[in-house]
């Protein structure tokens, strides 16, 4: 009998162990599908990189006219804006024009012109063939300026980020904002993204590999990445109580030996 109980209570704390360690791997898994790339050499999720953000109203573009026959007049083509280094958040607000509710951006050269719906390179182009008309030999870069994103919820570091680069993906975000923690719901990643009507709300599973091929794996200019928390983070506890779950089966499985040895 003795023998008995002592096999029960080892099966609980090892049990127990196996627990704690499993459920930490499921938490954090992504891309489970991926698992079969082992097998199969690899997977393939196509996914139609969009690059073409259109313009809306609110946005900042960077414009900056360069004279191709004399670079040094460029300072002139730029006016106030080239006083200002691009150093800081503040000098590129101060370095860009921003798209006013009409979709219309009004640049000193060329006068308002609507931009609202259209990419970054249409604009360019736009702005290039107005300018023409009046100034000769002169190229334009242009750039959008306000590329932000917000993560919030289970992540090490939420907050709002500055992103200076034309695209960037959810997995990146996430690295951005220092990872999830022990109790993200990756099942239940929520974008709130900006319509012309108001805002929607985009849920994805960051645990299923066809998240690469979703229209949603890259994000949009001024997109709010929630990340949900499981429910064992209502019940308090600042990490996951492994330790706690072992010692409240181990206690439980000595009880349990204790009370049959009595018992007999």
């Amino acid at each position: 009998m003795k023998h008995s109980l002592f096999r029960l209570s080892l099966i609980a704390v090892i049990g127990a162990l196996a627990f704690s360690s499993c459920v930490s791997q499921k938490k954090v898994l992504l891309l489970k599908e991926l698992q079969m790339a082992e097998q199969n050499k690899s997977i393939e999720y196509r996914n139609e990189r969009s690059l073409n953000y259109k313009i809306q109203p609110g946005d900042n573009l960077y414009i900056k006219a360069i004279n191709i026959i004399d670079e040094r007049n460029s300072n002139v083509l730029n006016g106030e804006s080239s006083r200002y280094s691009m150093g800081s958040d503040a000098s590129i607000y101060l370095n860009s024009y921003t798209v006013n509710e009409q979709g219309y951006l009004d640049y000193p050269l060329t006068g308002l012109v609507q931009v609202k719906n259209l990419t970054v390179e249409q604009v360019k182009d736009k702005l290039q063939t107005e300018l023409s008309k009046f100034i000769k030999e002169t190229a334009l870069i242009v750039k959008l300026s306000n590329f932000d994103l917000t993560i919030i919820g289970e992540v090490a570091k939420p907050g709002k980020y500055k992103v200076y680069q034309t695209e960037i993906s959810l997995l990146e975000a996430v690295a951005m904002a220092g990872n999830f923690t022990n109790f993200s719901k990756t099942s239940n990643v929520k974008i709130v993204r900006r319509t012309n009507n108001g805002s929607e709300v985009i849920k994805v599973d960051l645990g299923k590999a066809d998240i690469l091929s979703s229209p949603y794996y890259y994000l949009k200019p001024n997109d709010i990445v929630y990340v949900e928390p499981l429910k064992i983070k209502r019940w308090g506890f600042s990490t996951f109580p492994y330790s706690t779950v072992l010692s409240i089966l181990s206690l439980g499985a000595t009880i349990f030996a204790l009370y049959y040895r009595y018992k007999d």
